[in-house]
């Protein structure tokens, strides 16, 4: 199933569903940053939400970033996401392998931890970004997600985000689920969600089993679910050289010498996609330079 995600409604449109494949862009975060499976799966269900989210967005110069820190050995998450489906990124420690001894599953909860916060900070090209933070319930992500949503946006959701791991490490299949209630849902729709929630199997067993994300939601929803877009999403950095020499611009004069004079040249890793940018000792005087020139102008 290739990646994308279908946003739709249920329940006479007072039911709002978002749903996304996301094995391949998954798989891209993991090559980039060689991680471990927990780390990975970690990493996945976050940005499986993060493409959900973005989606959400109404224009294409918004953007939201996703920070959670439970003080677990995996470090902050943090995930970058965009208007037109595309999002980015990175853990602090990519290689964690956890697994839990009674079912042998990947411990992402013990990998994240629950003792600390999940934020969300939305760039809404406002005076001021709009932020929302609340506390940490399991680690797992999709628990976390769903009281995010009810506490901080006022939505009661139900999130469901799987990421499953080959034995290679690769990525079988990862994906994503959001209910949300509209202010007019009535206690019947309530009622209806919660059942087909309590029945669901795992996101993930779903994209690796079905065709398509319209065959999972026949299956969930039957007839009532009305489709209103479909959206490619990928893993995409908007990181190039350009930008990363003009990071080399924000550090002091002797630590670009010693790069020329000791080093004779860098190279750069973007965190976001883990991109590596050469620049030689000539590049670097050349740089060197540009700025005495512009100092003095």
């Amino acid at each position: 199933m290739k990646d994308y995600l279908i946003k739709a409604l249920t329940c006479e449109e007072r039911v709002r569903v978002y749903i996304c494949s996301s094995t391949a862009l998954v798989e891209e975060a993991r090559q980039r940053f060689d991680m471990y499976p927990t780390s990975a799966a970690a990493l996945g269900r976050v940005l499986s939400v993060g493409s959900m989210m973005g989606s959400m967005l109404k224009s294409e110069k918004e953007q939201l970033t996703i920070r959670i820190n439970g003080h677990g050995p995996i470090g902050t998450i943090l995930v970058d996401a965009y208007h037109d489906g595309h999002v980015r990124g990175f853990v602090s420690d990519p290689h964690i392998m956890l697994q839990y001894n009674d079912t042998g599953k990947l411990a992402v909860g013990m990998a994240v931890g629950n003792q600390g916060t999940l934020e969300v900070i939305k760039d809404l090209h406002m005076k001021e970004n709009w932020g929302g933070t609340v506390a940490l319930q399991s680690g797992e992500i999709g628990d976390d997600f769903a009281y995010y949503f009810t506490a901080s946006e006022q939505t009661p959701s139900a999130v469901s985000v799987g990421v499953l791991v080959d034995t290679d490490n690769s990525i079988k299949a990862a994906g994503g689920l959001i209910i949300q209630m509209m202010p007019d849902a009535k206690e019947e729709d309530i009622v209806k969600i919660e059942q087909i929630v309590a029945n669901m199997k795992h996101i993930s067993s779903y994209i690796l089993e079905k065709e398509s994300l319209e065959a999972i939601l026949e299956e969930l929803f039957g007839d009532d679910l009305q489709i209103l877009s479909k959206q490619d999403i990928c893993f995409k950095c908007d990181c190039d050289k350009a930008k990363m020499k003009r990071a080399l611009t924000t550090l002091s004069k002797e630590e670009r010498m010693a790069m020329i004079e000791e080093d004779h040249g860098c190279e750069i890793t973007c965190n976001f996609c883990n991109e590596r940018y050469q620049f030689s000792e000539e590049e670097l005087r050349d740089l060197e330079r540009f700025i005495d020139t512009y100092a003095k102008a």
